[in-house]
């Protein structure tokens, strides 16, 4: 009696503790579920391939999808018609999704002159490799301008290089062929400057009156230097301060004052004679 008694106790806790368990993993599950809602769906536009700066979005460039992630981040175009018919400004990649800030205002075109901010300008200036930094300037860059002239009239002496502009984005870097006053072609690299609308006046002054060259800067370095600027001659004189003199000359030699010679010779004319004096200069020491 008393082992069938115990096999029921056993069997009985048993039970409970697999009731328990269950029970258990019910509420947690519950709970969970309270805790943690399910994330509504979200659906946003992105690029149906490589969309190049200057694009503009058409249909077929650009599809919606879903997904359950949650909320999106600022920005992020949600609508395919606020997507078509804008001009792509920052390049877009195939499956990425398409936000504000990579794409022109509403209207305002494809091409060079949607990437324009309001209230910009771009200017394009005729470089060559050299000037151009060898090639090195690319959009996004930053650039200084200097120039290179003399006054109308001047000497050459008086040739002066200065700064005129600093720290000016690149807005895109290109090449055009022109052609030669003997009518072949030629690469010519032209490089448009984003620039305030005074500075544009600068520029194609300069461009058209002058010698313009653009020098590299770090795009981190925004600090603006104030340079007088270097001449020519500046640069020939030995004892410029920071320009290493390539040649020194010594004093000049002192050389004796020559010496005045009389010279008298006799010219005959038939039976006549006549004698004409000559001067010559001899240095000391020699004969």
């Amino acid at each position: 009696m008393n082992r069938r008694l115990a096999s029921v106790f056993v069997f009985a806790i048993l039970v409970a503790t697999v009731a328990s368990f269950l029970l258990y993993r019910l509420l947690v599950g519950h709970l969970s579920g309270r805790q943690r809602p399910q994330q509504p769906n979200v659906s946003f536009v992105v690029a149906t391939h490589d969309l190049p700066i200057g694009t503009l979005i058409q249909k077929d460039d650009v599809r919606v999808v879903t997904t359950g992630e949650g909320a999106l981040p600022a920005g992020v175009i949600t609508a395919l018609q606020d997507a078509i018919g804008r001009g792509v400004i920052a390049q877009v990649y195939s499956g990425e999704p398409l936000v504000e800030p990579r794409l022109a205002a509403a209207g305002g075109g494809a091409g060079l002159a949607g990437t324009i901010p309001v209230g910009m300008r771009a200017v394009a200036l005729r470089v060559d490799q050299v000037i151009g930094v060898a090639g090195f300037v690319v959009p996004g860059m930053r650039v200084d301008v200097l120039i290179a002239g003399n006054d109308s009239g001047g000497r050459p002496q008086d040739t002066l290089s200065r700064t005129i502009l600093q720290n000016i984005e690149v807005l895109s870097a290109g090449q055009k062929t022109e052609h030669t006053p003997d009518g072949k072609p030629s690469d010519a690299q032209v490089v448009n400057l984003l620039v305030k609308p005074d500075e544009a006046e600068i520029l194609s002054l300069a461009a058209t009156e002058a010698k313009v060259q653009l020098v590299l800067r770090n795009p981190l370095d925004t600090q603006r230097t104030v340079t007088p600027g270097t001449s020519l001659g500046q640069l020939l004189e030995p004892n410029t301060p920071g320009i290493s003199p390539v040649r020194r000359f010594s004093a000049p030699t002192k050389f004796p004052a020559p010496k005045l010679r009389t010279t008298v010779v006799e010219v005959y004319h038939g039976g006549k004679k006549t004698e004409e004096t000559f001067m010559a200069a001899s240095v000391a020491g020699g004969s």
